[in-house]
């Protein structure tokens, strides 16, 4: 006797099409089943429902290999977590590699979905993974065999071994290439949303390790919580697998491990040879490790990150970690300036040194609490290229590579080779340790390697480099690049203000966003215009995204989903505190004619503030620093026009150019977010 379905109420016979036409696009089938939802009562607004559903199909298509499509968001037009169902006649490209699909899952979660909701969803997304779940939607002849259906694979079941998937290996896809000697892998899956490619990857890897004789325990980073691995289990793993388009939690828990990285999607539709990728790595003393090591056999490293990424990733790193202090001292700099003026930075050190509190010096306490807020400011600012140089070496060999990679970035600044010599000397610092952690030394050494050997071996090789070879021609650069700077004038520094306001608007928090932001920050200098005018432009063109998309959304509001004009609101103030990253979700659901939009407004910006001369001694905090800002109302001005640009063009580019299929749109948002 069958067993009775425990109902969860996440589909009803109202949400399924069968063997319907619902369009020849991706984009009309979505917005069939949104409505569909909608009328169900199950969401608030179709379109605000459809939209983030297709803006979570411009990160990444959602269609897998057998002819399915699991289209999926969260947003707040959603009341209750709900599952739309169609099967399709004709079928419809999702994306998958295969082929286009003919069964297709809307899932839908609120903003604020709980965990039981999105554990739900989560157990349908692995359960596609199922070729006899999968022909048992094929076959089912009405709409209440569709329910049941998902209803069996949705009720709840013995809970499994912490961390582990445990999807049963019941397809007849070929085994991964078999590799002697029993292994026990460990694997991290998480996608942009959470909801179902984390899962599915999750279980695909399982089965693909069951069918190799290999045991997986995988640690699901998604939206309804996950377990982490415990600490011996990581240790008795032979290998690592990352199927991620986010950022690894806790990565470092997995350092020294042979892995194999990719996107979350190919752990869908490769599992099997991501498995025997991981197995080979297992088996090579030269695969590449979490650490950073650098894989010598190019068998070895298949399916790992390219080296562009890797660098991107690397020289990342330490701009990531070299901003925060460049806003702490570059604030408190500027609010050394607006407490003791500018001269104050003639006299701080002095200042601070032979007065106190109940010693005042001339201009009383307003000048000492400048000059104690300018030195402070100007010993964190100290740190920039330092920290530049030693989380980039960091990067590269982690611990090991600390000390170096500071010790590299202080004698750049030493010998005057400034923020070029910090990311050259970093990288030389990060390699030399990494090379000099793979010398093989006796049992009884290995200890001394990370804390002595390591770091001493590799900061005499590259202080050596620097001091002796690389030193004085680094800083002839840096010196040249600083004279023609400050000999732009007319329309060669408008064209760099130019070039400046397009690079903050292109990826909006991104590495080109990135690299003009570092570039400003690296070279100002108070007593150096140019810088100044520099970081101006910079900062004023990074600030008009998140204003130029909040104007437009308040002016034309038809124009955006619920969900965007509620993100316009906020993008106010976020624009005002030069937060470029307030305008992704507008980006994301709608690149091909936002971005060039905003690099238009921001181009307008940079221009505009190069050409009046405007300056910023701060490099953060928008309009919040005012007092550091020379010319404040050209800077407010160029400011207004670039916004009201960018706003006038996004919506003209929404009134008149016909939206593309998400496929065809240009990706620019992805390495954001």
């Amino acid at each position: 006797m069958a067993q009775p379905i425990s109902r969860t109420g996440i589909i009803t016979p109202d949400l399924i099409a069968l063997d319907a036409d619902l369009g020849s696009s991706k984009d009309a089938v979505i917005t069939a089943l949104a409505e569909r939802l909608t009328n169900a009562g199950r969401a608030t607004d179709s379109a605000g429902l459809r939209d983030a559903a297709l803006a979570r199909e411009a990160k990444s298509a959602t269609g897998l290999p057998g002819g399915l499509a699991i289209p999926h968001c969260r947003t707040e037009s959603v009341t209750t977590a709900s599952l739309g169902f169609a099967r399709l006649n004709p079928k419809v490209d999702f994306g998958a590699p295969d082929g286009p699909a003919d069964l297709v899952f809307l899932i839908a979660a609120p903003e604020g979905a709980g965990k039981e909701h999105m554990k739900l969803l989560s157990s349908l997304a692995r359960a596609l993974v199922r070729p006899a779940f999968v022909a048992e939607l094929r076959e089912a002849a009405t709409a209440d065999e569709i329910v049941d259906a998902v209803e069996r694979v949705l009720a709840p079941k013995p809970k499994a071994a912490p961390a582990a998937a445990s999807a049963p290996a019941t397809d007849t896809e070929k085994p991964a290439e078999p590799v002697e000697a029993p292994k026990t892998i460990v694997a991290v899956t998480a996608c942009p949303t959470g909801i179902a490619h984390t899962y599915m990857a999750a279980d695909a890897l399982v089965a693909a390790g069951s069918r190799a004789g290999v045991t997986i325990h995988v640690e699901t980073q998604g939206s309804s919580g996950s377990t982490p691995l415990s600490a011996a289990t990581i240790a008795a793993a032979s290998a690592v697998i990352f199927a991620t388009d986010v950022g690894v939690k806790g990565k470092e828990r997995f350092a020294g491990k042979p892995v194999v990285a990719s996107g979350v999607k190919r752990a869908i539709n490769e599992p099997d040879v991501m498995v025997t990728e991981a197995l080979r790595a297992s088996l090579n003393p030269q695969a590449t490790r979490v650490d950073g090591t650098v894989a010598t056999d190019d068998s070895a490293s298949a399916g790992s990150i390219g080296w562009g990424t890797r660098l991107r990733q690397i020289l990342l790193t330490g701009v990531s970690y070299m901003i925060p202090f460049v806003a702490a001292g570059g604030l408190l700099i500027a609010l050394g300036f607006l407490l003791g003026g500018y001269e104050i930075s003639d006299g701080a050190k002095t200042i601070v040194l032979d007065n106190s509190i109940t010693q005042l010096p001339d201009g009383g306490l307003a000048t000492y609490l400048g000059a104690v807020l300018f030195q402070l400011g100007a010993l964190a600012f100290g740190f920039l290229v330092p920290a530049l140089a030693g989380y980039i070496a960091f990067a590269i060999a982690d611990r090991p590579g600390l000390a170096p990679g500071f010790t590299a970035g202080a004698v750049a600044v030493f010998v005057g080779a400034g923020f070029i010599g910090g990311l050259v000397g970093g990288i030389i610092a990060g390699f030399a340790a990494l090379w000099i952690g793979r010398i093989n030394v006796p049992q009884w050494a290995r200890g001394l390697m990370p804390v002595v050997v390591i770091p001493l071996f590799a900061t005499l090789l590259v202080g050596a480099v620097m001091f002796i070879f690389l030193g004085k021609p680094l800083a002839a650069v840096t010196s040249g690049l600083t004279n023609w700077l400050n000999g732009l004038s007319g329309s060669s520094v408008v064209f760099l203000g130019i070039i400046l306001g397009l690079m903050m608007c292109f990826d909006l928090g991104g590495p080109v966003n990135k690299a003009a932001y570092a570039f400003a920050v690296a070279g100002l200098n108070v007593n150096d215009p140019a810088s100044l005018r520099i970081m101006a432009a910079v900062m004023a063109a990074g600030m008009v995204p998140p204003l130029a998309m909040a104007l437009a959304s308040t002016v034309r509001p038809r124009l955006f989903s619920t969900a965007e004009q509620e993100n316009g609101k906020a993008a106010w103030l976020l624009g005002a505190a030069f937060i470029s990253e307030g305008a992704i979700p507008f980006a994301a659901a709608d690149p091909f004619r936002v971005i060039p939009s905003m690099m238009v407004g921001g181009a307008a910006t940079g221009a505009l503030i190069m050409a009046t001369s405007t300056t910023l001694s701060a490099p953060h905090g928008g309009i919040f620093v005012f007092f550091a800002i020379g010319h404040i109302v050209w800077f407010i001005a160029s400011l207004v026009i670039g916004t009201v640009i960018g706003a006038t063009c996004v919506v003209l580019a929404k009134e008149l150019v016909h939206r593309k299929p998400a496929t065809e749109e240009t990706q620019l948002v992805t390495t954001a977010a």
